[in-house]
This record gives structure tokens, C-alpha cells and sequence, in this order.
């Protein structure tokens, strides 16, 4: 026994063999194994899931550890990743009876819930038939506990602490063509197209939502992975159905579309340490050049285990890009400002945060006194969005032919004409409306 207990008191995290090194450099599979403590996967079940022989027990220990670490410091917020693979119904009972069990709940966290693209690894396995049960194991425990909160109450008390969706994994995996069918034909043995996984997840979380909306309760953005490598069609599907990304530095590529995340304002969460090593050099970042145009970008950290050294990890984040780009506190306090808007906290917090009226983007939602940024900044940031959208609608006006996007009137009007549901679709409580429609 002492020996053990010799080993283990001089056990360090370069033992543990899980920080990022020069081979994971485009190499996801390298990445992913970093997660692995001492290489075992079996550690990994152990240490790192709240599914296992001991009910998730470590893992819960760590995540208090580090809320006690948060409330000593006050100042930092998180919202931490659990993932629901969409392999089994359960999944939901199972993650939602872990968090009561360890009450990891803490008013400085709001959960995400990550759904790993990984579909084709159930296929294989026989665990789902087609991509259509892939979707009913994540949405369908969502909706009966929405439509009945008292059937599961440990879920309906773990759904309120939850306020959003992400989707991982790697965007370099080629992608197949993008066809039009239903989820519940799909049972091919490879992954749908990225495209198809955002229109979906989309699909059904927006549904989701209208019903949670009737009846008063909150309801989930999605903010998937996105742009951190791949093709630029990833940014283009994100385009039409995601509220922010995270990562995104593949707009650097694509100037157009770049023009239309500016346009919306769709929040790009980029963390450029993570990318430093998995797939852009820190000097390549686009990050400030994302900021100074304009574009909705915050810093955030990714993956701290790997790519952190030190237990504050987001101000690893802004220090390092504060003296790398010669960003001011000017720069910082906007950086820091973009965070809380893109984040999935309550309205009250966020006006502690930034003032009352934080949801507009005039300088008369800026309060100094709680944001701590100039309101001439936000000024300068409105004033010249207002003078972008009036060329463009000066330029469309011209154009007899081409209808003013940016009016509301036209944008029903359009609505109107979308096909009805064709006939013979299989009818079914989740959101499976095909792209034509």
C-alpha cells in the first residue's frame, strides 16, 4: 500500500501523458486518445463519465472542485459540456439522475449538452437502425418530459440548468453528397453529411422550443462546433440555422460569408490556443482581424485538460491574446461583453453584468458602470452595421428585380409560398421535414 501511495503522490500531469502535444497536429485521432489518461480508455470510463460502475462519482468530484474554485474567484462563469450520444433512450434518466445525485449545480454553470457525429460507430453496432432513431434517442425523452415535466421530475430539474446543444468531431472527415432523405431511410452505414446533422439538430430543437415556449418553460440555442477545419460548406449550413459557433476560423477563408456572419451578428466563440495545436498556428489566428471588423467574437477555452497549464484557463485565453494581437482593455472589456451576449444565461444575470437594457445594441444598452466599456465603442460598432445594412438596401432598391431582404413584409411574404408536407411522409413527433421544404 505505500508503495501505491508513494506512485501516486508523485504522479504528475506529464505522467498522466493528457496535454497536447506537436502530435496532435491535424491529427484527430491523436486528440482524441489524449483523453485517455496513461493511454487506458478504461481510466477514461473511470475518471472522465457519469455513466459507470460508480455512478459518475470522480467525475462529479471533479466538477465541484472546480465550482469551488469558481465561487472563490467570482469572476468567471462556464459552461461546461456533457455529452448525450444518441445511442439509447436512457441516456437522458441516466445523465439527469447523476446530476441530482452530486448536485452539480452551481449559479456560476449552465450545462451544453454535446452530441458527438458519430452515428455510423451505432450503426456498426446495431444499436440504431437508421439516423431517424438516432434522433428519437436525443429528442424523444426531450419531448415527453416537455409535454409531462412530472413523468421524469429529475430531468425536468436537470433541463432547466441545461441551455443549449453543441455538435463535435472532426470536419475533416470527407463528407458524402448531400441527398434529400428522411432520417428513418437513412440506414447506410457511413455519417450523413455534415450539413444534414445541422439541418436536423436544428429542426428538432426549434420545435422543441415552440412547445417548451407554450408552456413557460426555457428553452435551448444551438451553438455547434464549427469552421475549425473542413469545408466551408460546414460555415454555410451553420449560416442558416445556428444562433453562434464555436471556433469559425475557417471564415478567414471565405470573405463572403464572413461578410454575412458580420451581417447577423452570429457569435463566434474562437479559442485560439486549441487551434495553435490541432490546426492553425496562434500567428495565423483570424481572431483579430474577425475583431476588428466587426464580426460577434469572444475568447473561450477549449478543452482545458489538453491545452491549459495553469487552473485559470480562460485567462490563459485573454492574456495571451492581449499581448500577442496588442489588444487594450478597451479591446478586452468588448471581447469580454460579446461573452455574455452569446452565452445561454438568464436575463437577470446578464443585466447584472452589463445593465438592464444589454439587449440593445445602441449605445443605450451599454452601462459602463457594469460592463466596464466605453459606450463610445459600442457606438462606433452600431454606427457602422447601420451604415452597412443602409448600402446594401440602397444598392437592392435599385435593383427592380432583386426584393429588399432586410424587410420583414418580404421575408412573410416568401413564407407563404413554402410547400406543404407531402403526402405519405411518415408522421412522427420529431421535426423531420425534408430540405425541399
Amino acid at each position: 500500500v505505500s508503495t501505491q501511495s508513494t506512485w501516486v503522490d508523485l504522479l504528475t500531469v506529464r505522467d498522466l501523458d493528457v496535454q497536447a502535444d506537436a502530435s496532435l497536429f491535424q491529427r484527430f485521432d491523436n486528440f482524441n486518445a489524449k483523453y485517455n489518461p496513461l493511454g487506458r480508455p478504461k481510466l477514461r470510463e473511470i475518471f472522465l463519465k457519469t455513466s459507470n460502475f460508480v455512478e459518475g462519482r470522480y467525475f462529479a468530484e471533479m466538477v465541484l472542485g472546480l465550482f469551488k474554485n469558481m465561487k472563490a474567484a467570482k469572476y468567471c462563469f462556464t459552461e461546461l459540456r456533457l455529452s448525450i450520444y444518441g445511442r439509447s433512450k436512457s441516456e437522458w434518466k441516466e445523465l439527469a439522475q447523476w446530476y441530482i445525485r452530486h448536485d452539480c449545480k452551481s449559479p456560476l454553470n449552465r450545462w451544453m449538452i454535446q452530441v458527438p457525429r458519430i452515428y455510423y460507430i451505432f450503426h456498426q453496432q446495431r444499436m440504431v437502425k437508421n439516423f431517424g432513431e438516432f434522433l428519437d434517442n436525443i429528442f424523444q425523452p426531450l419531448w415527453e418530459n416537455t409535454l409531462n415535466p412530472k413523468s421524469d421530475q429529475y430531468l425536468a430539474l436537470f433541463l432547466k440548468d441545461v441551455v443549449g446543444f453543441d455538435s463535435v468531431d472532426n470536419e475533416d472527415v470527407h463528407d458524402p453528397p448531400l441527398l434529400d432523405i428522411d432520417p428513418y431511410h437513412w440506414d447506410r452505414p457511413e455519417n450523413p453529411p455534415y450539413a444534414y446533422y445541422m439541418y436536423y439538430m436544428w429542426a428538432n430543437i426549434h420545435r422543441l422550443n415552440q412547445a417548451r415556449r407554450e408552456r413557460g418553460l426555457n428553452q435551448f440555442a444551438f451553438r455547434p462546433h464549427c469552421g475549425e477545419s473542413g469545408d466551408s460548406k460546414h460555415l454555410a449550413a451553420c449560416f442558416l440555422v445556428a444562433q453562434s459557433i464555436n471556433h469559425g476560423v475557417g471564415l478567414r477563408n471565405t470573405p463572403s460569408l464572413q461578410y454575412l456572419y458580420y451581417l447577423q451578428q452570429i457569435g463566434l466563440s474562437v479559442s485560439p490556443l486549441s487551434n495553435n495545436h490541432l490546426f492553425l498556428p496562434y500567428n495565423l489566428n483570424p481572431f483579430p482581424s474577425f475583431f476588428k471588423r466587426g464580426l460577434n467574437v469572444t475568447l473561450s477555452t477549449d478543452d482545458p485538460l489538453q491545452f491549459h497549464l495553469t487552473q485559470e484557463p480562460l485567462i490563459e485565453e485573454y492574456s495571451i491574446a492581449s499581448k500577442m494581437w496588442d489588444l487594450g482593455m478597451v479591446d478586452m472589456c468588448e471581447v469580454a461583453r460579446n461573452s455574455v451576449l452569446q452565452s445561454g444565461f438568464e436575463d437577470y444575470i446578464k443585466q447584472k453584468l452589463l445593465g438592464k437594457r444589454y439587449y440593445l445594441s445602441s449605445m443605450e444598452g451599454n452601462d459602463p458602470s457594469c460592463s466596464h466599456l466605453a459606450s463610445i465603442r459600442i457606438g462606433y460598432r452600431y454606427d457602422t452595421m447601420e451604415e452597412e445594412v443602409k448600402y446594401i438596401n440602397s444598392f437592392l432598391e435599385k435593383q427592380d428585380h432583386i426584393p429588399n431582404t432586410f424587410t420583414d413584409d418580404y421575408v412573410m411574404e416568401q413564407r407563404k409560398h413554402l410547400p406543404q408536407t407531402t403526402e405519405n411522409r411518415r408522421e412522427s413527433l420529431f421535426y423531420t421535414r425534408s430540405f425541399n421544404e
